[in-house]
């Protein structure tokens, strides 16, 4: 059972690894440049409500393990839709239709994201297995499929063409066939499920009239602007770099997508130090932590190039981990920690709301503004570049991560137990 949710983990992160940090070199290329952020906050805006939708039908009428197969193929056959459309029309690819086809698409493939969880719990039970031991091994593999098409798509010549789509097609509808072959989840007509405002955890607002709480959330969603700014952009700024002959043939601009794939070996690695920073440093001091590091993660980009300064793109991508992952595993142990029994589960939805619904949505489109407020397009030998003043873009994203880290060390006040919200 375990290898079978290993196959199933790899596939489900997988197949996002195969577009995620790629296709901002793509939309470039075709001349969507300039909209890049719109893509990437889809992402943010979907998960406002089709994971709760999609859950509810898994709870009360569609056993998950269905649910989990049916979305897959519907999503696998809308991504190689994307695809075809961008392979029909190339640079003269109209935004409309194809993000129309591309927003559909990540619709039905980002509330799986939580119902493989529920499949794979599900499947351990019967098994006799412990989720809490268990599991975090098995979703590690996940990370692993990312990485590994990352690495397929770079190798293959992928990131600049819609090829990335039919890659993430074609392991969206093997997962979604293999997802039928699982072991089959309870549901229940009868009883009184999870309601719509719970599953988006919207119940949980009233923690907001908790000062220590409304002040969390807010700058969770603060530095849930930050998010997904690099998956957007990190690839088109090293694919810039092509354009000037002294770092055309460099590795980072070549094979971007590698490069970039340290930043989830990063992320790996960084979530088994969580224990321990959270044991010695407390909540605050490690949400500053990774408040700064979003600092470096940005700055570095800014003072690095493919030559010479690649070194500085390298511990951008081990910063990442550290980023990420002191964001937002600790942010939710922290949510757990401070809520009442019965708001937990929807007061993790607020925090996934407020982090990568609301603050990644708001980031991904603000950082766009700034791309296309210092960059242009410039066509080269049938390649179309995003280039112009990108350290000045990096230096402002990393500018408003330090202002964010700096009113949270003043604002934020929890140093001690005595402080905790009584339960």
């Amino acid at each position: 059972m375990k290898l079978r949710l290993i196959v199933m983990n790899f596939l489900q992160i997988g197949l996002w690894g195969a577009y995620l940090t790629s296709m901002g070199r793509y939309l470039g290329n075709i001349g969507l440049g300039s909209n890049i952020g719109w893509f990437y906050s889809m992402q943010g805006i979907v998960s406002l409500f089709m994971p709760a939708i999609i859950g509810i039908i898994a709870d009360r009428w569609v056993p998950a393990q269905k649910m989990l197969g049916f979305c897959h193929i519907i999503s696998a056959v809308l991504m190689a839709l994307t695809g075809y459309y961008g392979y029909l029309h190339g640079a003269s690819t109209s935004f409309a239709p194809f993000f129309t086809l591309y927003s559909l698409a990540v619709a039905f493939y980002m509330p799986t994201l939580a119902i493989s969880n529920s499949v794979a719990y599900n499947a351990l039970d019967k098994a006799g297995l412990d989720t809490v031991r268990d599991f975090p091994p098995i979703r590690m593999f996940g990370t692993v499929g990312f990485i590994c098409c990352m690495w397929f798509v770079d190798l293959m010549g992928f990131q600049s063409n819609q090829n990335q789509f039919y890659v993430a097609a074609f392991l969206g509808l093997l997962l979604g066939l293999y997802s039928f072959s699982l072991p089959a989840c309870p549901i229940d007509r009868a009883k009184k499920t999870k309601s719509f405002v719970d599953a988006l955890g919207l119940r949980a607002f009233k923690l907001f009239s908790q000062k220590k709480m409304a002040i969390f959330f807010i700058f969770s969603m603060l530095l849930g602007v930050s998010l997904q700014i690099t998956n957007g952009f990190a690839n088109p700024f090293l694919f810039h770099f092509a354009t000037n002959p002294t770092y055309a043939d460099t590795f980072g601009v070549n094979h971007a997508n590698i490069l970039i794939s340290l930043s989830q070996m990063s992320e790996t690695f960084c979530i088994l130090l969580i224990p321990f920073v959270m044991k010695h440093f407390g909540i605050k001091r490690v949400m500053l932590i990774a408040m700064f590091a979003w600092v470096f993660r940005f700055g570095l980009f800014g003072l690095g190039n493919p030559g010479t300064g690649v070194w500085m793109f390298v511990l951008s991508m081990i910063v990442y981990g550290v980023a990420f992952d002191f964001f937002n595993i600790s942010g939710s142990l922290f949510v757990d920690k401070e809520t009442d029994k019965h708001l937990r589960s929807s007061a993790q939805g607020l925090f996934f709301l407020m982090t990568n619904g609301i603050g990644a949505t708001i980031g991904t489109l603000g950082a766009q503004a700034v791309v296309n407020a210092f960059t242009h397009p410039l066509t080269v030998g049938g390649n179309t570049y995003t280039v112009g003043e990108w350290s000045s873009v990096w230096f402002i994203f990393a500018g408003y991560a330090l202002i964010v880290g700096i009113l949270f060390a003043l604002i934020f006040r929890y140093k001690t137990a005595s402080e905790q919200v009584k339960k």
